[in-house]
C-alpha cells in the first residue's frame, strides 16, 4: 500500500501529521483500465465531521471504501490512530470495522430478515458481545434515535425514514471512533433527510465520533465542520484553499 514519492511511507506504526486521528497521502486505486483515484490526500481529527463532495464517478465512495478498510489502495498510505491500514491482514482490517469503524450506507443495508433490534445489535455479536448485553445496549440506541418502537419490527416492514434512523443506530452501537456515511440520505425525502442528519451530528457529538460523509447534497454537507471535495479522482481539501491531495 505504501507508494513511493508521497511524503515518507510510514512503518507500521507511527504518529499521524498533524496529530490525526486517521491521516492518508498518494491513494490511488485502479479497476482495470479505469483510474478511480490518484493521489489523493485525506485528514480527520477526533470528533470531527468532514463530508467528502463530488460529483457521481468522481472517486468519493472509492475515496470512502480506502478509508475504512473495505478496499485496499493500489498506491498510497493510510495510517489510523498511528497504525499503518497497508501493514495489516484482512483479519485485522475487518476486526477494525467490527469495532473501531462504523458505516452507514445509502440503502442502510439491514437484514431484513431480522428484526430492527436484532440488527442494531448485530456489530456487538461479532464482537462477542452477549445477546442480552448486546440488545440492551442497541436498545438504548434505539431509543436515543427515536425509534424504539420498531425493535421488534422486521427491517422490511418499517419506513425508509425508520430504516435509516435503525441503520444509525446500528453504526452507532459499538461506538465507533469513526463512522463512514455514504450518501446517507440519498433515498430520503427532505424531512426525514433533515432528521437523520440532525440525529448523526447530535449522536456523533454526544459519543466524540469523526464522520466522514460522502454526499452530492449541499444541505448535507452544511452539518459538516469542513468539506473535500473530490474531481477526477483528486481531492481539495476547502478548508485550506489551494492544497491537492
Amino acid at each position: 500500500m505504501n507508494a513511493p514519492g508521497t511524503d515518507a511511507p510510514p512503518p507500521d506504526t507511527q504518529e499521524p501529521p498533524g496529530g490525526a486521528l486517521l491521516a492518508a497521502r498518494g491513494l490511488a486505486k485502479f479497476f482495470g483500465p479505469t483510474t478511480a483515484m490518484e493521489n489523493a490526500a485525506f485528514d480527520i481529527d477526533p470528533g470531527e465531521m468532514v463530508a467528502v463532495m463530488g460529483a457521481s464517478g468522481s472517486g468519493k465512495t472509492t475515496l470512502l471504501h480506502c478509508l475504512g478498510g473495505i478496499l485496499a489502495p493500489d498506491r498510497g498510505w493510510i495510517l489510523y490512530q498511528g497504525r499503518n491500514l497497508g501493514a495489516m491482514s484482512e483479519s485485522e482490517r475487518s476486526g477494525l470495522r467490527r469495532s473501531d469503524f462504523g458505516f452507514l450506507f445509502q440503502t442502510g443495508g439491514l437484514v431484513p430478515e431480522l428484526s430492527c433490534l436484532e440488527n442494531t445489535a448485530l456489530p456487538l455479536r461479532l464482537n462477542g458481545t452477549r445477546r442480552r448485553t448486546a440488545e440492551a445496549l442497541a436498545r438504548e440506541r434505539l431509543e436515543s434515535l427515536g425509534v424504539a418502537d420498531t425493535a421488534q419490527h422486521r427491517a422490511g416492514e418499517v419506513s425508509g425514514g425508520q430504516a435509516q434512523r435503525v441503520s444509525l443506530a446500528r453504526a452507532l452501537v459499538a461506538e465507533p471512533a469513526i463512522l463512514f456515511a455514504d450518501e446517507p440520505t440519498g433515498e430520503l425525502d427532505s424531512l426525514n433527510e433533515e432528521k437523520v442528519m440532525q440525529l448523526l451530528t447530535d449522536a456523533a457529538r454526544r459519543s466524540g465520533t469523526a464522520v466522514v460523509v460522502v454526499t452530492h447534497e449541499a444541505r448535507v454537507a452544511a452539518y459538516a465542520d469542513r468539506e473535500v471535495t473530490v474531481r477526477d479522482g483528486r481531492t481539495r481539501d476547502l478548508a485550506t484553499p489551494g492544497a491537492a491531495g
